[in-house]
């Protein structure tokens, strides 16, 4: 008959897997290397060019948008020349070195400003028809001069009119000729800045394509000299660059040359700048950042532990498998038979010697009470023996203890592996190197939220300075245009010198402080509700016309900052959790969710953001520190860092801290890797012994114990019970032949008791009654 499942899947099942999860123990450690320089600090160092690439993008990405934004406003009056008008722009903008104002659709250049800007190579015709409506930034090299950024923006200017001047007939003259409005294009250099870097012993560089450097900033470490190996480390960092396409996301990480007894880790990622809603232009610029670190390569052989667990799993799987076969699997498949074989020669007369053999009963739990009760039965087929109670002995072991004892085998390798093996001390197991580090993008995070603050305020001072003296119908126009051109801002409004709003434009303020500060700057306009706000404000400058503003004439105009604006600025890969901080250590903004203005989750986060503090009235400085969990139960140690905001800018002097913590079981290190793979193996082993002993008791043990009960009580004389095979396996075939030995012998019963109708049958009327 064919078995489909019973008792042999299970036990095969388990014995399979658990011999998988020993060669996944013994050879899963083989991955594990111990390295000179673990791999924690190769990919932070690589997360650290990414986050300087980004600074260095977003950088260049402000400055074409301001660019382009004050050559759209205010319109270039009629008597201005192209000179006047590429002075007053270039005026604006205190980094640009120098600008022209070229026709477009000639190349011909119409005015200059500043520095020769380096147009040899630059296609300007092309770019300004590339059907873009903003014209990417380009890097341009001069054989006189350094490499220069160059920065586009479109202008429109009318007819040119008023006084000539003796070198600018020609392009006066050339405008006059067109139509009354004719739009040019204007080209800004600015000059090549070095990246961002932070962190003691960081050198951080800006490379082209061809593997140059361009501007570098940091000192590398005393104990390093410049060697050949380290002047080849921008080459290879252009070569990978070059080989992955320029996205935001191509970096990586290199190891450079040892001496001293440190070894130089680098990271590279390559510069994209957004110049459209969707789109992005290659600069060819690859950022690289390298330090000095020493080696942390322990002697540590994880291979004799991998392989005396996988052995001693392996043992364990064999006795589990010896132990069930001997108790279970072998004894029932012989009940199987012998069930079979008494069922065949009671209901076949050609087959009656099959009842002479007697049954083998088994010398263990439930199979041998079944055994007992098969052989009980074979006699009362054979008439040897009447129906008789087979009483089992309870004192003894079942199969479920068994199956428990084999579990308990299995969670005596597993759950030691799982919380006992391999715990790692973070104190030891994490490098100063990977805490600095963690520093060190902490004070990048900080810097690119400085950068973002500052933007939103410089902005806003633009805007400020455009509706002065406006009327009020004007202002409001201004302010709409304002706010749909900075989508970081979800309110503008204007206060009077009372503190009342006179003006509003976006979605209702959040401020609840009803005052009109002086000066400009950044600075929280409530302590409660659900949502912090934070806001740029700036004071309006008095009107230069005759209409002076009077005593309630608006004061200071405020841009509240959409804290989602500020929340996409925190996250980033490897980071950790990030909250932005007020004085108070009360969460303004952050890369999860939270609740306005609720503490920092751990004590010890808030010790760290405070001892960032300075005693002497300026920002304070860094700091860092491995914490123990404190909040989340069976939580890690993390490496957390907090930086204060800024030093300088419109947020010096608020105390805001940025603060990260990121879990240490995240990182690449050698320890915590041990330790997963260690928690891993106990945990396939234990999840692989439950799951097949498991399915043993619910196919196997269970219908074995019914089919017990039903065999001992058709051996103590029940022939009324119908038995009702359940399952396709070997307690199923069982149930069957027992349902027809219960057939047979309610046949025999029947046939053995006497016929009340037949005449030897003694008489039941009165006069046969016995006399008294």
């Amino acid at each position: 008959m064919p078995l489909l499942g019973g008792v042999r899947p299970p036990i095969a099942a388990l014995a399979c897997l658990l011999l998988a999860v020993a060669a996944f123990t013994a050879l899963g450690f083989e991955t594990i290397h111990e390295q000179d320089v673990p791999q924690a600090v190769r990919d932070a160092e690589r997360r650290i060019a990414e986050d300087a690439a980004v600074s260095v993008g977003t950088s260049i990405g402000a400055k074409a948008t301001s660019l382009r934004h004050f050559a759209a406003s205010p319109p270039v009056a009629a008597e201005e020349t192209p000179t006047t008008v590429v002075k007053s722009l270039l005026r604006k903008m205190t980094s640009v070195r120098g600008g022209v104002l070229l026709d477009p659709h000639t190349g011909r250049t119409l005015a200059a400003a500043g520095e020769p800007v380096p147009l040899t190579g630059v296609d300007t015709t092309g770019l300004a028809h590339a059907g873009t409506a903003n014209v990417p930034p380009r890097l341009a090299h001069s054989g006189t001069t350094k490499p220069r950024l160059l920065l586009f923006a479109r202008v429109t200017v009318p007819a040119a009119s008023g006084n000539r001047d003796e070198n600018q007939d020609q392009a006066i003259d050339l405008v006059r000729d067109q139509a009354p409005e004719r739009e040019l294009l204007l080209v800004a250099s600015e000059q090549i800045t070095a990246p961002p870097v932070f962190g003691a012993g960081r050198t951080g560089q800006l490379v082209d394509r061809n593997g140059r450097v361009l501007a570098a900033v940091g000192t590398a470490s005393t104990a390093l000299a410049p060697g050949a190996g380290d002047r080849a480390l921008p080459a290879a960092a252009a070569s990978a660059a070059k080989a992955v396409p320029h996205t935001a996301g191509a970096s990586g990480s290199m190891l450079g040359e040892s001496a001293n007894g440190l070894r130089r880790v680098a990271g590279w990622a390559s510069i994209s700048v957004a110049h459209g809603k969707d789109d992005t232009a290659d600069l060819g610029l690859t950022v690289l950042t390298y330090k000095g670190v020493a080696p942390t390569r322990g002697n540590a052989d994880h291979t004799r532990f991998a392989l005396a667990a996988a052995v001693t799993l392996a043992v364990i799987a064999v006795l589990v498998t010896l132990l069930l076969w001997a108790a279970v699997q072998h004894p029932l498949l012989r009940l199987h038979l012998s069930a079979a074989r008494l069922a065949k020669g009671a209901c076949d007369t050609e087959a009656r010697e099959g009842l002479d053999r007697p049954v083998p009963v088994p010398a263990f739990g439930e199979p041998r009470r079944a055994g007992r009760a098969l052989e009980s039965i074979r006699r009362q087929l054979l008439g040897e023996a009447g129906p008789e109670t087979v009483r089992p002995v309870r004192r003894r072991p079942g199969v479920r203890p068994l199956v428990l004892v084999c579990a308990l085998l299995v969670a005596a390798w597993g759950v030691p592996l799982m919380f006992l093996v391999n715990r790692v001390q973070a104190a030891k197991a994490i490098p100063a190197t990977t805490v600095a580090d963690q520093q060190a993008r902490t004070e990048s995070a900080a810097d690119r939220l400085r950068q973002s603050l500052g933007q939103s305020y410089t902005d806003l001072a633009e805007v400020a300075s455009r509706i002065s003296g406006e009327p009020r119908g004007r202002e409001a126009d201004t302010l709409r245009r304002a706010l749909a051109e900075h989508p970081k801002y979800r309110s503008l409004y204007v206060l009077d010198r009372t503190g009342a709003i006179v003006l509003r434009v976006g979605k209702r303020p959040l401020r609840t402080i009803v005052h009109a500060p002086t000066g400009d700057g950044i600075t929280k306009v409530n302590t409660s509700g659900k949502i912090p706000a934070i806001a740029a404000y700036a004071q309006i400058p008095a009107a230069k016309s005759a209409r002076a503003t009077t005593t309630g004439a608006p004061a200071v105009l405020f841009a509240e900052i959409d804290v989602n604006a500020l929340n996409s600025l925190l996250p980033r890969p490897s980071l950790g959790n990030v909250w932005l901080v007020d004085d108070h250590h009360e969460v303004l903004a952050a890369s999860v969710g939270f609740r306005a203005f609720q503490s920092l989750p751990s004590h010890g986060l808030t010790r760290l953001a405070a001892r960032t503090k300075s005693t002497g009235g300026t920002a304070g400085s860094p700091a860092s520190a491995v914490l123990n969990a404190e909040t989340a139960p069976g939580a890690g140690p993390s490496v957390a860092a907090a930086a204060p905001l800024t030093r300088f800018g419109p947020a010096a002097g608020l105390g805001w801290r940025v603060v990260s913590a990121e879990p240490a079981a995240a990182l690449k290190l050698t320890p915590y890797q041990v330790r997963s793979h260690t928690m891993l193996a106990g945990l396939l082993a234990l999840t692989v012994g439950v799951a097949c002993l498991s399915w043993l008791h619910i196919v196997v043990v269970r219908p074995l114990r019914a089919l017990t009960g039903h065999a001992e009580r058709l051996a103590g004389g029940d022939r009324r019970t119908v038995l009702y095979p359940v399952h396709q396996d070997e307690c199923g075939s069982v149930t069957r032949s027992l349902e027809l030995l219960r057939q047979a012998l309610a046949e025999r019963d029947r046939r053995a008791r006497p016929d009340p109708a037949s005449p030897s049958a003694p008489s039941s009327s009165p006069d046969s009654a016995p006399q008294p």
